[in-house]
This record gives structure tokens, C-alpha cells and sequence, in this order.
């Protein structure tokens, strides 16, 4: 789900609560040796969020906050702030080469992963094992 935050309304709010959970805690976060990745530069997205990004031509950065049931991938354009929603159960992962990309439904976030490389690895490592944790497959789901 794509969602403008850039104004607090209690009903976007709530929606993204009841998606991916509340935010953490700072002693879970401290915990968890934190729960926000480094900046990510943006280098391939679906066409709903490159009309976003490309109204002005800035460099395209993006982070990513780790929620008990999913992750939000956060950037901006202009003034707005924009955040894709992601549950874990639909989180799709793709590590092609030098890049990481993240796919829920008809949106994709493609992101660079040369520069800082090794902060990037550990956040990506820590998303997985999430992920995992939180992802529960049914018997019935093996075929």
C-alpha cells in the first residue's frame, strides 16, 4: 500500500497499524540494535511511484523501518512524504548483483546496494531473519 504521510490523519494512521503493527518501542529498538537502515539511493521503482519521485530532479533516496508484522519504506518528492506499506506475508525479495529489490503487489522499489555496503548487508540481514520470524506457512501450503 502506498500511503502520502506527509499530514497526520488517524485513519492512514490506523490502517498502517493495523498492516505492519505499531512502531517499536526504544527498548525494543535498542533490543533489536535498532530498527531503521541506512540511505538507500533509489535506482528502479513501478510506475506509481516513479511519477512521484521524478516531478523534480533531486537524487531519489528511500529508508526502510522494521515493524513487528511488516517494514515501511519511506521517501520523499517535493514536500510530501511518502511511505510503502509492507506486510511481511506479502514482502518479495530480489538480490540481483549490486541491488535489492522490494516487491508488494503491482509496486517495486529497486535500491543500490554498492555504498555502504556492509551497514546495508546487516539491515538486509536483520529484514530477513524478521521476516522469517513472522512469516508462518500452513501444512497446507507445501504442494
Amino acid at each position: 500500500m502506498l500511503y502520502n504521510i506527509s499530514y497526520k490523519d488517524p485513519k492512514i494512521e490506523r490502517e498502517i497499524n493495523e498492516l505492519v503493527g505499531k512502531s517499536y518501542s526504544l527498548i525494543e529498538n535498542l533490543k533489536k540494535g535498532g530498527i531503521g537502515s541506512p540511505k538507500l539511493f533509489i535506482t528502479r521503482c513501478s510506475a506509481a511511484i516513479y511519477d512521484l519521485l521524478h516531478v523534480n530532479n533531486t537524487v531519489k533516496f528511500c529508508n526502510i523501518e522494521l515493524r513487528p508484522k511488516g517494514i515501511i519504506i519511506g521517501f520523499q518528492s517535493r514536500l510530501d512524504v511518502y511511505s510503502l506499506v509492507i506486510p511481511y506475508y506479502k514482502l518479495v525479495l530480489f538480490k540481483p548483483g549490486n541491488s535489492i529489490t522490494f516487491h508488494i503487489d503491482q509496486h517495486y522499489i529497486s535500491v543500490d546496494c554498492s555504498k555502504n555496503s556492509k551497514g546495508v548487508q546487516k539491515f538486509i540481514n536483520k529484514l530477513e531473519l524478521e521476516k522469517e520470524k513472522n512469516t508462518y506457512y500452513s501444512p497446507l501450503d507445501v504442494y
